[in-house]
């Protein structure tokens, strides 16, 4: 350990003496390792952030069936395309299949517009749901409350704001028992939700709420639902998902040897699907900036070799007075790690500042995590002890007598 402490010591004490020169011989591996962390928080911050957005979409304990399902080649979009519409005739049907379903939802949604006097917004997401739309834990009333069963049973022209769309009709004015336009139909304002954010720059927080009955009224009642089915038990989705297949082709006299045509997914199959297609998309960032990593190892390498020919005299005198070649590759391979490492140690640094810099003019989020840390130095330090082999064993076959006669 004193000898690899000694050898870290002289390797501090060269690159603060040769400070240029040390800079150029890890500039490769800075390089190397700002884009790996940067890349690698943006991909961590991605990766939270769909996750994020797909568990809020469909539910982590619950599953969604709808007209089309997920499209995985343009076979699959030709075969769905002639899917009849999901009814709720077809939610009854999965709400009667079994005693593992505790909950079914229905909901639908359109772009419409909505005004308050004299404010107009033209494309407002609105979605109409079902009574059982409370299980699902979809929405909080930030102010005023949420739409009971009772208000969506009895099809009362009633509704509650996204946020974003609160503010953009309302500024700071309190909105609760005021009176909108929805379609050109008036509504009673009756609660405000709580603020979701936005997802890659694309807020979360337009959209109006309002009874399903009423909803088929203002855009009819031919438009397809979509259906959130929750177990009663989330152990217990993968069996609950069949028994509402088996509900659902019955609805629909489906034969044995008939494909569905209907589409069943969880959160979990979406994020399978995402995995599935950036995987291979983040190994070759990953791969193509580490590439620079090796450029770096060869120029520290090319360092080290030349560090050991000015120091020949000095490896002869060591060895003349009793040092080993163990001693001397240890010296060298401490040089080669420390000067590699300080590079990593800058390179993460500048990494995550670039990460947070992109976070904040782009949609793009980012995610620091402590593995990337040790990821970006201790690949340095083996990119450091790799190309510091060759150097070392060179320094420590120098005959010393030979080493000796080069002052």
């Amino acid at each position: 350990m004193g000898r690899i402490l000694e050898g870290v010591a002289i390797a501090l004490r060269s690159i603060w003496g040769s400070k240029l020169r040390s800079f150029m011989s890890v500039l490769g591996n800075i390089v190397a390792v700002t884009s790996i962390i940067a890349v690698v928080s943006l991909i961590q911050g991605l990766n939270a952030t769909v996750t994020d957005a797909i568990v809020s979409s469909v539910g982590a304990d619950t599953f969604r069936v709808d007209r089309y399902g997920i499209q995985r080649s343009e076979e699959d979009f030709e075969r769905m395309r002639s899917n009849p519409r999901v009814t709720l005739d077809d939610a009854s049907a999965i709400r009667q299949a079994s005693p593992l379903i505790k909950s079914v939802m229905a909901e639908s949604g359109r772009a419409g517009q909505m005004a308050y006097r004299d404010k107009l917004l033209e494309t407002v997401t609105i979605r109409g749901v079902s009574a059982e739309y409370l299980n699902f834990g979809s929405y909080n009333a930030d102010r005023g409350r949420l739409i009971t069963p009772g208000e969506v049973e009895g099809k009362r022209y009633v509704v509650v704001l996204g946020s974003g769309t609160a503010e953009r009709l309302f500024g700071p004015k309190n909105p609760i028992d005021e009176s909108v336009k929805i379609e050109g139909v008036h509504f009673r304002v009756i609660g405000v939700n709580e603020k979701k954010g936005s997802i890659f720059g694309q807020s979360q927080d337009e959209f109006a709420v309002i009874p399903l009955g009423v909803f088929q009224k203002l855009f009819g009642s031919r438009s397809s639902l979509s259906i959130n089915v929750k177990p009663a038990d989330p152990m217990f989705v993968q069996q609950a998902i069949d028994d509402a297949t088996v509900a659902l082709r019955i609805e629909r006299r489906l034969k044995p040897k008939q494909k569905d045509n209907f589409g069943i997914f969880t959160s979990d199959s979406i994020m399978q699907i995402y995995r599935d297609a950036t995987t291979k998309i983040f190994a070759v960032l990953v791969g193509v900036v580490a590439l620079s990593l090796v450029v770096g190892g060869i120029v520290i390498m090319n360092i080290m070799l030349m560090v050991v020919t000015e120091r020949t005299f000095e490896i002869g005198l060591r060895k003349a007075l009793g040092a080993k070649r163990r001693d001397i590759m240890l010296q060298v391979l401490a040089e080669s790690v420390t000067l590699s490492v300080v590079g990593g140690v800058v390179g993460t640094t500048l990494g995550f500042l670039l990460a947070w810099v992109i976070s904040k003019v782009s949609p793009l989020p980012a995610a620091v995590q402590m593995w990337s840390v040790m990821l970006g130095i201790g690949i340095t330090a083996v990119v450091g002890l790799f190309f510091g082999v060759y150097p070392a064993m060179r320094a420590a076959r120098l005959d010393p007598i030979e080493a000796l006669r080069k002052e």
